[in-house]
């Protein structure tokens, strides 16, 4: 299903993403060495029952993972990158930390993610991966507008993260979003321009940027839903929520006081 909002549903959409954007800029404000994943967990799921929010994981059991997650907030560290479940453990200095959030507030959801290290320690390598991702999601939100192709915004972001010098793994990507979470177009992280769905003012979009170093093969965790890069390397994964508007694109999971 493709959904296409009317301006009248905008301004519920931008409250969504508002709170996945403050949620998640809380949670990074918290997270120290020594900060349990399980903490964060039950902090995400206080502030989304503080805002009255509905999360969109906890319930979630679709075909690709072991459901019902059962928990509010995916965090994926080090070779972690996607659906990474809360677990007991403690995090460490210079441990990759993935945040990925989605909340549906009044019917309707918003979707993001961040990666940071936690810590005093900065790795060049891992610096260089959080950064690429976060470049490859700003170059395919620069692609999206009325009229443009789902292929431009991939190749958008398949060619930053190539340029860069990272496998692409095109099984996991981007998706629609609306009144619930997944939707169409996917959104692959890497395409032709020209190809796919033209869009439309009232699209919502999550584009998700996600890379491994030195490889682009996934493993499942025991627990059904962690994914690891096949090699242990690192891995990270950005993510904005955008509404696409009779003028571009509108960003709307982004960060209280942070820029485009």
């Amino acid at each position: 299903m493709i959904e296409i909002l009317t301006p009248a549903e905008l301004p519920r959409a931008r409250a969504a993403g508002a709170l996945v954007a403050t949620i998640l800029q809380t949670l990074q404000g918290r997270t120290a060495v020594g900060t349990n994943l399980l903490e964060i967990d039950r902090w995400a799921s206080e502030m989304i029952a503080e805002a009255g929010g509905v999360s969109c994981y906890v319930d979630y059991a679709p075909s690709f993972g072991r459901g019902p997650f059962g928990h509010y907030i995916c965090t994926a560290v080090n070779d972690a990158v996607l659906h990474g479940m809360p677990h007991d453990y403690a995090l460490r200095d210079g441990d990759l930390l993935t945040l990925d959030l989605a909340v549906s507030l009044d019917g309707l959801a918003a979707d993001s993610a961040i990666s940071f290290l936690v810590g005093a320690s900065r790795p060049a390598e891992s610096v260089a991966l959080i950064a690429a991702t976060e470049r490859a999601l700003a170059a395919g939100i620069a692609a999206a507008g009325p009229g443009a192709r789902i292929g431009d915004l991939s190749y958008a972001i398949g060619t930053v993260l190539s340029e860069a010098g990272y496998p692409i793994n095109l099984e996991f990507g981007g998706h629609g979003i609306g009144s619930t979470m997944h939707q169409d177009p996917h959104v692959s992280n890497d395409g032709r321009p020209g190809r796919g769905y033209r869009l439309r003012p009232g699209l919502l979009l999550a584009l998700e940027p996600w890379v491994m170093i030195g490889t682009d093969r996934l493993v499942t965790d025991a627990d059904g839903w962690t994914l690891r890069s096949a090699t242990g390397s690192r891995t990270a994964h950005s993510e904005h929520t955008i509404a696409i508007t009779e003028d571009g694109a509108e960003i709307l999971t982004l960060a209280p006081g942070a820029s485009a």
